[in-house]
């Protein structure tokens, strides 16, 4: 399996970079976040997921690159789901930011999902049913909208962690939780955990 391939990029369409590595070009298919990432960049890092396919009149590999981890991780996500297959993904990672696919996931926004092309009411209920809670626990925060996700570094993880974890033996989706949960700590990162368990419990729905 390969983690991910570091070169030189000797040729970029906001479909498919090129990336030398140890004298070998690898052709990898790309979403148009990953190719605002590293346009004007001579050595890049990609992170490569595998696809290969077999049992037709003509087997295929191919590979595909991502600027960074938690993209790739989203696009393993969206595979896992019936009915999205490889270019199906990358069609979504090309019309929602990182930041914004996991956003429209954990608070169920069917519309956003809808919004992108090939994707219909059917399967953007069953990427949200399917996918919530993953994408929840993915400890991923956007920065600003419109930005890739990061660690969530800006707020305390282990008093996040111990409230959606009370809030679960409570009886709440974890999803929902962690949403509130995080968005408390963004706004008062010294509270303790009573009181971000408290706030959070007059707030999710």
């Amino acid at each position: 399996m390969i983690e991910y391939i570091r070169g030189e990029l000797t040729d970029l369409t906001p479909a498919v970079a090129v990336v030398e590595a140890a004298g070998v070009g690898y052709a990898l298919n790309i979403s148009l976040n990953t190719f605002t990432a590293i346009q004007n960049k001579k050595e890049v890092k990609l992170f490569v997921a595998e696809a290969l396919v077999t049992g037709g009149r003509d087997d295929s590999y191919t590979l595909y690159g991502f600027a960074t981890r938690e993209e790739r991780t989203l696009y393993g996500l969206l595979i896992s789901v019936s009915g999205v297959g490889a270019n199906t993904a990358r069609m979504i990672l090309s019309s929602l930011t990182p930041a914004e696919l996991s956003e429209a996931i954990t608070t169920g926004n069917e519309r956003l999902l809808k919004g992108v092309k090939g994707i219909g009411l059917r399967t953007a209920q069953r990427i949200i049913v399917d996918l919530r809670d993953k994408v929840a626990s993915l400890d991923l925060v956007p920065e600003q909208p419109g930005l890739p996700l990061t660690p969530a570094a800006q707020i305390n993880k282990e008093v996040r962690d111990e409230a959606v974890g009370a809030l679960t033996m409570l009886g709440f989706s974890p999803a929902p939780s962690a949403k509130v949960v995080t968005e408390i700590l963004k706004q008062q990162p010294d509270l303790p955990v009573e009181q971000v368990v408290k706030l959070a419990l007059k707030q999710i729905k």
